[in-house]
């Protein structure tokens, strides 16, 4: 009996730059709903996997297959739809003047800008209202985004993303910006996002253990392009790998289902990089 392929398989991904190794032999398998936070110090590859995995970088070597569909023998563009990619290094949403709703809803027609009349689809304008509820943002409907919070514009982003139902949704430093009170609220959304039956497998980039969500199942930790450690989140987010990706000594502790990393950078007679 066949298994399904499953929406994320990469097998020995490399990409060179202009002489630089971005990425180094990855591979990464992630199956359906089986959420993944990918982890790393600055310059590790997080961001540069996660364009691979929304289909807007190619590989120089390696087989790359997304939801079902191997770079190189399907429509990249058709293969885009189905895929949501949060990243605010990919839009600028600082200073639109818009409101909320319309600017969701024309990200359901692939469109940047609202063109006018869009929400006289009534079944479009109900589905970006739907889109915005997800992430505790259905009362900015009416707000002009120009005069939004980072945390606001951020669900607003996230919204855009949402409404055309992908199958894989891609998370960018999701957090980024935003103060503890943003960022908790941001998570509880998350979370009920990731509980969702039939919401989308979910890849999250971030550099903090403490801004996961509690459904991520399955981590990815990244150093100079290579995979320093891959598998299930209890496994992988213990203090050996983590200072191993960091490069310095890291305490790491997972209470109620969430997780906190410190340096220890003096002596310390209770450490021990298991």
């Amino acid at each position: 009996m066949s298994h399904p392929t499953p929406p994320i398989l990469l097998r020995e991904v490399t990409l060179r730059v202009d002489g630089a190794t971005l990425l180094d032999g990855v591979d990464l398998e992630v199956g359906a709903r089986e959420h993944l936070a990918v982890l790393g110090p600055n310059g590790s590859g997080k961001t540069t996997l996660l364009r691979i995995l929304s289909t807007y970088r190619h590989p120089t070597q390696g087989s790359v297959t997304i939801l079902g569909g191997r770079f190189g023998r399907v429509d990249l563009r058709e293969l885009r739809a189905r895929v949501g990619f949060v990243s605010t290094a990919l839009d600028d949403l600082l200073h639109v003047r818009a409101a909320a709703l319309p600017l969701v809803a024309a990200a359901r027609r692939g469109d940047l800008w609202p063109p006018p009349g869009v929400l006289d689809d009534l079944g479009l304008a109900a589905a970006a209202q739907r889109a915005l509820a997800r992430v505790g943002a259905g009362h900015l409907a009416d707000r002009r985004v120009d005069t939004l919070s980072q945390g606001e514009r951020q669900r607003v982003r996230i919204a855009r993303a949402l409404v055309g139902e992908p199958e894989l949704l891609l998370l960018d430093e999701p957090f980024a910006g935003l103060d503890l009170g943003g960022r908790e609220s941001l998570l509880a959304d998350l979370d009920a996002i990731l509980d969702e039956p039939n919401g989308p497998t979910t890849v999250l980039v971030t550099h903090h253990l403490e801004e996961l969500p509690h459904g991520i199942r399955s981590a990815l930790l990244l150093r100079g392009g290579r995979v320093v450690a891959s598998g299930a989140a209890a496994d992988v987010l213990r203090d050996g790998p983590v200072s191993a990706a960091f490069g310095l000594p890291v305490r790491v502790e997972q209470r109620s289902g969430r997780f906190t990393a410190r340096a220890s950078l003096g002596p310390d007679p209770d450490y021990d990089p298991k």
